[in-house]
C-alpha cells in the first residue's frame, strides 16, 4: 500500500455515479469501496460552465472552514439557483 491515509473526498462529474447492476455507482462506488471517505459525483451529464461555477462555490465554502461537505454543496447549489445565468431548470 502506497499510503495509509484514506482519500477524504473524490469529486467527479458527467455520469460517473451511474452504473448498472454489475457496477453499482460506477466510479463513485469504486472510490467508496476502495476507502474514500466521501464522493461527489453526478448521475447525468452536466454543463461544463455551471459545474465549474458550482465546484468553485463548493470549494470556497469548504476552505472557509464554516461548512461541512454537505452544507458547502448546499450553499453552492443555492448560489447557482439564485444566479441569473443559471435560472433555467436545465442547470
Amino acid at each position: 500500500m502506497m499510503n495509509d491515509v484514506p482519500l477524504e473526498l473524490l469529486v467527479s462529474a458527467c455520469q460517473t455515479a451511474s452504473g448498472d447492476e454489475r457496477a453499482a455507482l460506477s466510479l463513485a462506488g469504486l472510490a467508496i469501496r476502495s476507502g474514500a471517505r466521501s464522493t461527489l459525483a453526478s448521475l447525468w451529464s452536466v454543463n461544463d460552465r455551471s459545474t465549474a461555477d458550482l465546484m468553485i462555490g463548493f470549494y470556497e465554502q469548504l476552505v472557509s472552514g464554516t461548512s461541512n461537505r454537505a452544507n458547502a454543496l448546499r450553499q453552492a447549489q443555492l448560489a447557482l439557483l439564485h444566479s441569473e445565468s443559471y435560472r433555467h431548470p436545465y442547470f
